[in-house]
């Protein structure tokens, strides 16, 4: 398999570090959706990151859905997920407000860079920001309650995406989530950040080292 895509984006990477933890191999190639644009409507017309070569050439995308292919594979290492109904339910209200957290970072950052500074729409910003600190409070209320064994035996959909989304939010947003204001959120991305899948998937335009 073959992963499309940087890692500055935190969907690529959170495909990246889960493909490790699963122990599936794949081949990273970091593409991207701006700088080279022709070079990946080439393997994706939709120019959409991730996007997943699979072994047949078949191509698919989103993180999201990445990750529910890759858990199909009955040679993976375990499951990030957990078998228990109400700990799944659990889990993917977690991964619903990491993954939003995600996305309303990223309508912040391509508000401001995108957009000349004369056509800001502050009311707009209001609304994305109070929904980004909604979903960061979610997360540091539930992480403050039930911390988790942040080990790479351990770890868990649910916690990779939230670390994921949390380390991306501090790169590009940190003034808008204090990381002060989240001590059970830092002290997660910081214990994430140490194991050697994050490491070898490394924040940036790099390239996912898997060995």
């Amino acid at each position: 398999m073959q992963l499309i895509g940087m890692l500055d984006s935190p969907y690529v990477r959170r495909a990246a570090i889960s493909l490790q933890l699963l122990g599936l191999p794949f081949e990273h190639q970091s593409i991207s959706v701006f700088s080279t644009f022709d070079r990946f409507r080439e393997i994706n017309p939709l120019v959409k990151a991730p996007s997943l070569i699979c072994d047949d050439g078949m191509v698919l995308m989103d993180s999201i859905l990445i990750t529910q292919y890759a858990e199909a594979f009955p040679q993976k290492k375990r499951s990030l997920l957990p078998a228990d109904l109400g700990e799944l339910q659990r889990a993917l209200r977690i991964i619903g407000l990491a993954m939003t957290a995600c996305e309303k970072s990223v309508q912040i950052v391509y508000e401001h860079k995108l957009r000349p500074a004369e056509k800001l729409h502050q009311p707009w910003l209001t609304r994305v920001s109070g929904q980004l600190l909604e979903a960061y409070k979610a997360l540091e209320d539930e992480f403050t309650k039930r911390p988790r064994a942040v080990t790479s035996a351990t770890i868990d959909q649910a916690t990779l995406t939230t670390a994921v989304a949390w380390f991306f939010s501090q790169q590009l947003v940190a003034d808008v989530v204090p990381a002060a204001d989240y001590p059970a959120l830092a002290a997660l991305s910081e214990a994430a950040e140490s194991l050697p899948e994050f490491v070898a998937a490394p924040y940036g335009d790099g390239i996912c080292h898997v060995h």
